[in-house]
């Protein structure tokens, strides 16, 4: 790097890191600076996702030359870099609820294909859980039934004394879970394969050739490769004739690499679905709260935006949570509003 301070762009606050991006020369030394970005993990993070990966750049150098479209790794001393994706987000380009064009569908589906190709033994990149936490390849059960434990355990109730009058309003309590876990019986055993288990409009680069990067694998994991395109179609709200299209392309690609990798999909892809819906409240529940501590105190509206988003996840989840009413947008508003006035001071716990 020449030293010059003003080549630093930074930080770049997203959810999980600050991002500092510079440029250095290009490691082969045929081609101009290219930009690297180093980060760091934000302090009193919320995490709501199981992690599997103990770094998320020790996956990527192992990675490299088995996925396409993934950012290169380097060493610069104790560091690990990470190339700088030029380009803009999917989401940027087209936003959720509208249709990915041809040429960037077939990308994703390609990515799906090569995650396929990762069986259980073949991503050795060092793991957090203990291999006595980990479910038998096949075991989609176990698989979903240990992620829902995550949001019980770690989201739900590590956060219960906090989150308490909120959850309380909206109707949600530990019974929710009893009632999931008796939905999400019985799946149909499947091979495991490597997951991206985020990938969302905003995880997807287009670079200036029209080139797809999927970016962001912190929440990667070794699983049931069914649960990858349920988080995929749940977090990019597809059209509906477009969501049908990635499910047949889905299907199509990870068979061809890793037979039976869809099998059972028509009974328990709207319980992996549901999951997500349900998973979503909780989620988007503190989020709620939390975006209130850094809003505008002159915001007047910014508690019933709140509301009527968390209404809306709220009404898709009424049925897998076995909720029997939706409390309206105006009580949450005024639940958020106590919750505000209530908890401002008081700090969110790690759900690490």
């Amino acid at each position: 790097m020449s030293g010059d301070a003003s080549l630093v762009v930074g930080p770049l606050t997203g959810y999980h890191h600050e991002t500092y991006v510079f440029p250095l020369p290009d490691p082969a030394g045929t081609g101009p600076q290219v930009r690297w970005k180093c980060r760091e993990p934000r302090r009193g993070l919320l995490w709501f996702d199981r992690r599997c990966f103990y770094s998320e750049e020790l996956l990527l150098r192992e990675l490299q030359g088995r996925v396409t479209g993934i950012p290169e790794i380097i060493r610069a001393g104790s560091t690990s870099l990470q190339r700088f994706v030029e380009g803009m987000t999917l989401g940027t380009l087209h936003a959720a609820g509208t249709a990915v064009p041809e040429h960037l569908a077939g990308q994703i589906t390609e990515v799906f294909r090569q995650l396929a190709a990762l069986g259980v033994g073949d991503v050795r990149a060092r793991r957090r859980c203990r291999s006595d936490d980990r479910p038998a390849d096949g075991d989609t059960t176990g698989f979903l039934q240990r992620l829902l434990h995550f949001t019980e355990r770690r989201v739900y109730r590590h956060n219960s004394k906090r989150f308490e009058t909120l959850f309380r309003a909206l109707g949600v309590d530990a019974l929710c879970f009893d009632r999931l876990r008796l939905r999400l019986r019985d799946l149909t055993p499947r091979p495991f394969c490597l997951l991206h288990a985020d990938l969302h409009r905003e995880n997807f680069v287009v670079d200036p050739y029209g080139g797809l990067w999927t970016i962001d694998w912190e929440l990667a994991m070794v699983g049931d490769p069914l649960y990858d395109l349920a988080t995929h179609l749940h977090l990019m709200r597809y059209p509906a004739a477009q969501g049908e299209e990635m499910t047949a392309r889905w299907r199509e690609a990870v068979e061809s690499v890793r037979p039976g990798a869809s099998r059972g999909w028509e009974a328990d892809l709207p319980r992996l679905l549901a999951y997500k819906r349900a998973q979503s409240v909780f989620t988007d529940a503190i989020r709620a709260c939390l975006s209130l501590e850094t809003a505008p105190d002159d915001d007047p509206d910014i508690y019933d935006h709140a509301a009527v988003q968390l209404w809306h996840v709220l009404t898709a989840a009424a049925d897998p949570l076995g909720l029997e009413a939706v409390p309206s947008p105006r009580d949450i508003s005024s639940a958020l509003t106590r919750w505000y006035w209530e908890h401002r001071e008081s700090p969110a716990r790690d759900a690490r």
